[in-house]
């Protein structure tokens, strides 16, 4: 592709992403399987331009307020790109909107005019606020602000940054060292990750494709924090785990992997369309103590025949994502679900609704991807009152042999990305009397 070319995909791409209700990741996957004739470096520099135009939504809204009288557009925000951050003067700029055949349509006279006043100026600027600098929506500076304190700036800066490619070795077929040795042979730069024993880091951005132990269940892709909440779970051989919310059966996998395929794991969630897709990474890591079950709701009347039937309980909320906003930052600006009060209330009925299903000295196990508290300790806090059975458990118990140090684990797990260089994770260990 020319650069002209690659320029308009990722511009094809910004315009579905305004219009279409739908996660930016998903509609990037669905582009490129519509167009495999797009060469790997193509797709490369697309979707890394695109992400990174995406990460500057609230500065170029900023500068293109400022500079026009108009609603900012997908196509002012790639100006604003190619001049701010590229810092491409004007004419280079007109010279890849040219018109020509697979390129940007050309300048009209006010985008000209933009690219003059934007000229020289860098991303950020002085009169800018500090919520704007950081990239945080409005809804969540408040509650942020109180999680972090003066460190609200520096952990929100941590939450630009790109996020780094995480895998999870299955150990019932390979060990973290093994594929060490194989991605080194590939010249592929890559390390034991410093929290998870099972984790290893990808320094560089390598295809998928290029990975062919993703393809025989050697290993998953997996964020080293998500692996820290499966290891919560600290489920044992032969016991009954329930994944409340299994989802594309992530967590799932690492927990059966933990149980050495001996015992009963059961994958339940309402979204029957990933639990199906799910089986095939359970056949490919060689996992047989796995079943599925979709359920209607959280109060699916299945749930009530097995009460007290579980020894460990997973319960992964639906919950806001801002734990996740250095691999999706569209969706600090975009409302693909329900809102937090909605979110708040649904994750209150899950707990209740999981919490029947744990045996008496049982574990119940509440995770999110939220950096928010009233999502986090607030609802752990909300539960034990109305729950006296149950007693939270010292994370730090569960994981006393992880390097974490006194950061981010005490009564309950607390990741962020500044901190730990992970996705935002919580975590928090409910015991049954």
């Amino acid at each position: 592709m020319t650069p002209s070319a690659r320029l308009q995909a990722v511009l094809d791409l910004l315009e579905e992403i305004e219009t279409t209700p739908r996660p930016a990741d998903a509609l990037v996957s669905a582009y490129f399987r519509a167009r495999r004739y797009i060469g790997s470096k193509d797709r490369a520099y697309a979707s890394t331009t695109l992400y990174d135009v995406l990460r500057h939504h609230a500065r170029f809204t900023w500068w293109l307020e400022q500079k026009t009288n108009t609603q900012p557009s997908p196509r002012a925000r790639l100006l604003a790109y190619l001049t701010l951050v590229q810092e491409k003067a004007p004419e280079q700029i007109a010279e890849l909107f040219n018109g020509s055949k697979f390129s940007p349509s050309r300048l009209d006279k006010n985008e000209e005019a933009l690219l003059h006043k934007l000229k020289s100026h860098t991303v950020e600027h002085p009169s800018m606020p500090d919520e704007i600098k950081v990239e945080c929506p409005d809804w969540a500076v408040l509650p942020l602000q109180q999680r972090f304190g003066k460190n609200f700036i520096r952990e929100m800066q941590a939450l630009l940054e790109p996020a780094l490619l995480d895998l999870r070795i299955n150990p019932l077929k390979t060990s973290r060292d093994d594929i060490l040795k194989e991605l080194k042979a590939m010249d592929i730069k890559a390390e034991a990750c410093t929290l998870s024993p099972w984790g290893i880091r990808i320094q560089d951005r390598p295809s998928l494709a290029a990975l062919p132990m993703l393809k025989n269940g050697l290993v998953e892709i997996q964020d080293e924090g998500s692996q820290l909440a499966a290891l919560l779970v600290d489920a044992k051989p032969g016991q009954r785990v329930m994944d409340f919310c299994a989802g594309a059966g992530g967590k799932t996998l690492a927990i059966a992997a933990q149980m050495k395929n001996k015992g009963r794991i059961t994958a339940c969630d309402v979204l029957g369309g990933r639990l199906k897709r799910s089986a095939e990474r359970f056949r490919r890591a060689g996992l047989h103590n796995i079943e599925t079950r979709i359920l209607k709701n959280e109060n699916d009347p299945w749930l009530k025949r097995h009460k007290a039937s579980f020894d460990r309980v997973l319960v992964d909320a639906p919950c806001s994502g801002t734990g996740t906003w250095r691999r999706n930052p569209d969706s600090r600006w975009r409302s693909l679900g329900p809102g937090l009060k909605k979110l708040l209330e649904l994750q209150a009925n899950i707990l209740k609704s999981a919490a029947r299903l744990v045996k008496p000295d049982g574990h119940l196990i509440y995770a999110t991807c939220s950096l928010l508290p009233e999502e986090n300790e607030g609802q752990i806090e909300k539960f034990l009152t109305n729950y006296s059975d149950f007693q939270a458990i010292n994370c730090h118990e569960i994981l006393a042999n992880l390097p974490l140090g006194k950061q981010g684990i005490s009564a309950y797990l607390s990741l962020t990305p500044l901190q730990h260089k992970t996705d935002g994770f919580f975590g928090a260990v409910l015991k049954k009397s």
